[in-house]
């Protein structure tokens, strides 16, 4: 016998019980047979068997919530967002809400029919208390209710036809009902999806329903002529799609009317055949309308249009009647520019059978006796011939008529008159119409022929008589007859009465009362009988007629009814109960015994009564003494019958009164969330449920009504929410019913996020040494690794930490740094996570402080400017150090006098760079054309650059020229300009082919290119290039080996060198120049140079008179704050860009020269400046100032001069000019530069000869 484990669990103990499986098939009450009991889910609450999980669901669907409760004799209700639905299974109030399943059993599910909007909410299951248990309270179940939009609503009208014209936009809205969530609207044109939709969500009627209106711009092609628009909105509350529509229409005079006969006689037709007949005319735009007529009335109006073929085309589908005989058939053509109607007529010839046949008469007759028939037929075209048959026998009428009928046709009637007899008792008798228009086909009317006679023999069939049968066993009793017809009527008797189905369907002992059957000439009928004690020798028969048969069953039962009566019904520990454990009746007799949750009792016999259903009766009681561990027990008094090997069971549940005692499974401490809920369960034994929870923290006793932030649930438990750190502590719990009191105390343990409470920031070091950089913080839990470190910077490189050590304790966690490097500088994150989100993050630069790096672009710096006291020259001087750099000049090693008007010094601050601008004015060539050093210093150290000021001069031979790439007819050439001597610069390439004599000059354009491509060479052959740089006065010479190269172009059969670098500018192809046109170029300048040396020295002297003016003017009209905001703004900049306008450069390129054309802050005039008159003699001609310096300053490009310590990596050739202040300051240069070109050097001022002084 299979045996099942259940435990049970009390204050101190674990008991292990080992029950029958049949155990819980008994049901509670006194009169019932058994219940099975549903096991209980691992996953249920306590006290569940089953819940329903969250549903979904669409509205008007039925939704059943299950609850499965363990104690089955409790009043259970269902909570709707908090409103109590009431223990009563049909819920007034909610007439869509009832309550499902077997009370007894446990099951309250509660059953929602048609669901809408109203039942989305959230659902509990309340169990009330009881004797069998206290009250409990399900976890929340969400039904989530899904509502479909019921209709689509479009403009224009949905289902309409719209007349639109081809290539033109129109706009279609489309809005749906009321749904969740909301509808996706397309549209699809002619079977595609339209994409220039614009849609927009609207609230619904009702809270929680959208609304999605869509609107759809289309713009309509012929193609589209009776097409679909339609508006598809789908959503998950929906199988499918709903549509909505409208019919595009785009209209041509139609051709006559043609129809096409689907046979070869035109006109000749079947009644009954369905004809289509299809007339179409060519054309027409509008489209052709066609209209079918039957005897001058329509009958058909639609029709179609195909707009391919450009057809217009009705089919008239019909049905041919027999009253469609001569009728005219007609197709009319027209549309709105037609002239007249045209129209095509068909005259139609209709053959139509007997719609039916009819025999008249009664076809039942007793044996031996004669049967009257007629047979006639409704009309027919043509007429029909009758003739009758027996089965397969065919049998003579007694005479024949013919009449006129309807629509053209005859009727037919036969008579018919014979003897029947028994054998011929269900034969078919039929009436047949045929003729030779109907050739392949009859027509027939069928009767069967009843011939009645008596029945003969009766008997049962069933179990052998004195055969034993258990109770509950299906027997089968047929009772049978042969013949007779009418067939017999058999009747059902048990001991003298009728025998009936059961009326109510909770009849234990159902009946199964069969019908007549019949087999041949045999008639049964069944009767099922599921065998209960009441069959015990009781007699059934069976009567047909005056015939009749019976038999007797012998049932073996067990006890019918298993009653345990109590003594007493109140028990309190140490209390005495006498159980008397009865059986009413069984067959055999049966043997009564006593268990406690499977342990066997001592019982004693008591006296016997009488039994029912012939049976006999057992009676035996036993004596208890009970305690509180035996409440809810269960003493179980079994039934055994040896001949029946069956067992029936009854038990009695001991209810004991007890003071509340905590279970072994009660929670002592609870974790929570910050900020989270948290709830403190009570596991308490108690009989009767305890009346009281009071709790108490730290002296405070919690109000049982509840509070902001707590509630007391039914079940004792104690529900926190918004939970604080404030709150984790003891707990202590009083419980308390009419029997008594108990206590217990719980700890709340609260863990909340990490927040930040110390990290130094800055945190410094000195390079080379080591520091902490120490993170305190506050969290519940602290956990070893809950510590980490981000560096954040743009180089991958940087943010590595792998070799810095990480250390923490506690709630400190430390990032160590052992000999600090300057690349190690810069902002760090501390990241805390404990696991409660979210995690803490903490921003603290480290500072690496170390002593000042002057950038040093080359030895010795040039600053170029005009010695004429009139000009200005700025010195840039740039470092790097922390903390602060203080900058000190001097000249010529001689501390320079700050105090001194014509020295300005401005000072700049940026992190770690640190910038000095030292503005000379009024620059003398004997004063300052000397050397400046810029000393930088700070608390660990000093550093210092040389600058020379110098005169304006030719340019600086190039730097590094080299070949960057190589083909047979180009070579790729870069370079580095050099010093710029103070003026504008540009470049031209001289080069030979050493077989061929004479060189070739190429001017490199743009002037400030430093790379450029020679063309035009030829393959295989080597050439030597110089390159040279020239400003207004003169040329770099040909003297420095570092600006020529040999190479030698590959042939057409080589593959060209590898090229390291793209060059951006390229001389365009072409022939290769001529020797000659230089020379041409120079004979040719000469002669207009001799032509107009007259006129030319009359426009020098005018344009150096105005010019001298214009820069007059220029240089007083600028201020102080101007020239400090020029020189902070233009001082950020730095780089190689530009070789013609920087004092300052990277320490990465070779020497770099700098001059003050870029750079020219406005000053306003000092003493030392010298008034000019507003005309200038001819005979007097003087330069009172440096011309180029001062057209340079006046046109000085604002683009000249970037942020110097901007960050932000620049390209090296970026030359971009704003156009919005300044003009191109390259015409400018140019026209000075050819006019200075025309003057002899020796007739220029000593300021413009490029002398160092």
């Amino acid at each position: 016998m299979d045996i099942e484990r259940l435990t049970i669990r009390g204050a101190g103990m674990t008991l292990i019980l080992r029950t029958p499986t049949w155990a819980p098939l008994l049901l509670i009450g006194m009169l019932t047979t058994g219940l099975v009991q549903s096991p209980i889910p691992a996953s249920a609450p306590r006290g569940f068997w089953a819940l329903s999980e969250n549903l979904t669901a669409i509205e008007g669907a039925t939704v059943e919530l299950q609850c499965g409760v363990s104690a089955p004799g409790s009043m259970v209700q269902w909570a709707k967002d908090g409103l109590l639905l009431g223990p009563n299974p049909r819920i007034p109030g909610f007439p869509r809400y009832h309550l499902e399943g077997d009370p007894v059993k446990g099951e309250f599910h509660l059953h929602i029919e048609a669901c809408d909007l109203s039942d989305d909410a959230e659902y509990e299951c309340q169990v009330g208390r009881s004797e069998m248990g206290p009250e409990l309270v399900s976890p929340r179940v969400i039904l989530s209710i899904l509502v479909p939009p019921k209709v689509l609503q479009l403009i224009p009208e949905a289902g309409s036809t719209v007349t639109w014209v081809a290539g033109q936009e129109y706009v279609i809205t489309c809005v749906s009902g009321d749904a969740k969530p909301a509808p996706d609207i397309t549209f699809i044109q002619s079977g595609k999806t339209v994409s220039d939709v614009s849609t927009n969500v609207n609230e619904g009627s009702q809270e929680k329903l959208f609304i999605m209106e869509a609107t759809a711009t289309v713009t309509p092609q012929s193609s589209d002529n009776g097409q679909l628009l339609v508006c598809e909105g789908s959503s998950p509350a929906l199988d499918s799609p709903i549509k909505a529509s409208v019919t595009m229409n785009i209209l041509f005079p139609p051709g006559p009317p043609v129809i096409s006969w689907p046979g070869l006689e035109e006109g000749h037709v079947r009644a009954g055949q369905n004809l289509e007949l299809p007339c179409t005319a060519l054309g027409g735009n509008p489209p052709a309308t066609l209209q079918w007529l039957k005897n001058g009335e329509p009958v058909a109006i639609a029709w179609g249009t195909e707009h391919a073929q450009a057809v217009a085309h009705s089919v008239l589908v019909m049905t041919v009647r027999p009253e469609d005989h001569g009728a005219r058939l007609s197709c009319e053509s027209y549309n709105s520019v037609s002239a007249e109607t045209q129209k095509r007529n068909i005259i139609l010839e209709v053959t139509f059978p007997p719609s039916a046949i009819t025999i008249l008469g009664s076809t039942s007759q007793s044996e031996n006796k004669n049967v009257t028939l007629c047979c006639v037929t409704k009309s027919s075209r043509p007429r029909v011939l009758l003739r009758w048959w027996l089965g397969g026998r065919q049998l003579l009428p007694t005479d024949e008529t013919v009449m006129d009928g309807l629509h053209g046709g005859h009727i037919s009637m036969s008579n018919l008159t014979f003897l029947v007899r028994r054998e011929d008792n269900g034969l078919s008798l039929t009436c047949e119409a045929f003729s030779d228009a109907f050739s392949k086909e009859t027509f027939k009317k069928s009767l069967t022929l009843n011939v009645k006679y008596p029945a003969q023999r009766l008997w049962i069939e069933g179990p052998p008589a004195g055969q034993y049968i258990r109770t509950g066993t299906r027997v089968r009793l047929v009772c049978l007859a042969i013949g007779g017809n009418p067939d017999p009527s058999l009747i059902w008797y048990k001991d003298s009465r009728t025998v009936t189905e059961p009326r109510q369907p909770q009849d234990p002992r159902p009946v199964q009362l069969g019908s007549l059957e019949k087999s041949g000439s045999t008639i049964s009928r069944e009767l099922v009988l599921i065998i209960g004690p009441s069959d015990n020798l009781a007699k059934f028969s069976c009567k047909a007629g005056q015939l009749s048969a019976s038999t007797q069953l012998v049932v073996q039962f067990p006890p019918t009814n298993l009653t345990i009566l109590a003594n007493s019904s109140t028990l309190r520990p140490g209390d005495a109960l006498n159980l008397t454990c009865v059986s009413i009746s069984s067959n055999p007799p049966v043997n009564l015994s006593w268990d406690k949750e499977g342990e066997r009792l001592q019982d004693v016999a008591a006296p016997a009564q009488s039994a029912p259903f012939k049976g006999s009766a057992a009676s035996r009681s036993v004596f208890l003494r009970v305690s509180s561990r035996d409440h809810g027990h269960r003493v179980t008094c079994q039934a055994h019958s040896a001949e029946l090997r069956e067992t029936v069971n009854s038990f009695y549940r001991l209810n004991v009164l007890y003071p509340p005692e905590f279970l072994g499974e009660q929670v002592l401490v609870v974790t929570a969330v910050e900020q989270g809920e948290a709830l403190l369960p009570v596991s308490v034994s108690a009989n009767p449920a305890p009346e009281a929870f009071n709790w108490t923290f730290r002296g405070y006793r919690l109000s049982p009504a509840g509070g902001p932030r707590h509630r007391i649930l039914s079940s004792g438990a104690l529900q926190l929410w918004n939970v604080t750190r404030a709150d984790g502590g003891l707990y202590q719990l009083h419980c308390q019913n009419s029997e008594g009191t108990a206590e217990a105390l719980l700890r709340l343990d609260v863990h909340y996020a990490p927040s930040i409470r110390a990290l130094r920031d800055p945190t410094e070091v000195n390079v080379g040494g080591s520091v902490d950089i120490v993170c305190t913080v506050d969290a519940n839990p602290i956990l070893p690794g809950m510590f980490s470190w981000e560096r954040l910077g743009e180089d991958e490189e940087d943010l590595s930490l792998d070799d810095l050590e990480k250390t923490s304790k506690g709630s400190t966690g430390r990032l160590r740094i052992h000999q600090a490097t300057l690349a190690q500088a810069g902002a760090y994150q501390c990241i805390v996570d404990n696991g409660v989100a979210p995690a803490a993050r903490g921003l603290v630069r480290l500072v690496v402080r170390f002593a000042p790096q002057v950038d040093h672009p080359a030895p010795l710096t040039k600053v170029a400017a005009a010695g004429d006291s009139t000009s200005s020259a700025t010195l840039h001087c740039r470092a790097r150090g922390v903390p602060n750099i203080d900058f000190t000049w001097t000249k010529n090693d001689i501390p320079l006098d700050l105090e001194d008007p014509r020295y300005t010094e401005h000072t700049y601050h940026q992190g770690s760079v640190h910038s000095s601008l030292l503005t000379i004015a009024n620059v003398s060539a004997a004063q300052d054309y000397a050397l400046f050093t810029c000393t930088a210093t700070n608390a660990l150290g000093s550093d210092h650059i040389n600058i020379q000021l110098v005169s304006i001069s030719r340019p600086d031979p190039p730097l590094g020229l080299k070949v960057v790439s190589l083909t047979p007819h180009s070579i790729g050439l870069q370079w580095k300009p050099g010093f710029d001597g103070g003026l504008p610069q540009k470049f031209h390439i001289r080069y030979e082919a050493l077989e061929i004599p004479g060189f070739l000059y190429v001017d490199v354009l743009p002037p400030e290119a430093t790379t450029f491509t020679l063309t035009g060479l030829q393959p295989a052959t080597r050439y030597r290039i110089w390159l040279l740089a020239s400003n207004a006065l003169g040329d770099s010479g040909l003297a420095d080996k570092g600006i020529q190269v040999s190479i030698t172009t590959p042939g057409l059969d080589q593959t060209p060198g590898d090229v390291d670098h793209q060059l951006p500018t390229e001389q365009p192809p072409g022939p290769p120049r001529s020797p000659l046109l230089p020379v041409l170029f120079a004979l040719g300048g000469l002669l207009l140079l001799s032509n107009a040396s007259c006129v030319g020295g009359l426009l020098w002297r005018r344009r150096l008179r105005r010019l001298a003016e214009e820069i007059s003017e220029k240089t007083e009209a600028g201020s102080e704050e101007d020239r400090v905001k020029n020189e902070y703004e233009e001082s950020q900049w730095t780089g190689d860009r530009d070789t013609r306008s920087s004092t300052v450069s990277t320490a990465e390129v070779e020497p770099y020269y700098h001059s003050m054309r870029d750079f020219s802050p406005r000053l306003p005039p000092t003493l030392e400046e010298v008034s000019y008159p507003q005309g200038i003699e001819d005979e007097d001609l003087a330069f009172p100032r440096h011309m180029y310096d001062e057209v340079e300053r006046a046109y000085g490009p604002s683009g000249a001069w970037r942020p110097l310590y901007d960050e932000v990596q620049m390209d090296p050739y970026d030359y971009r000019w704003s156009e919005a202040k300044y003009e191109d300051p390259r015409r400018i240069y140019d026209k000075v530069a050819a006019d200075v070109d025309t003057v002899e050097p020796s007739s220029l001022p000593f300021e413009l000869r490029g002398h160092l002084v």
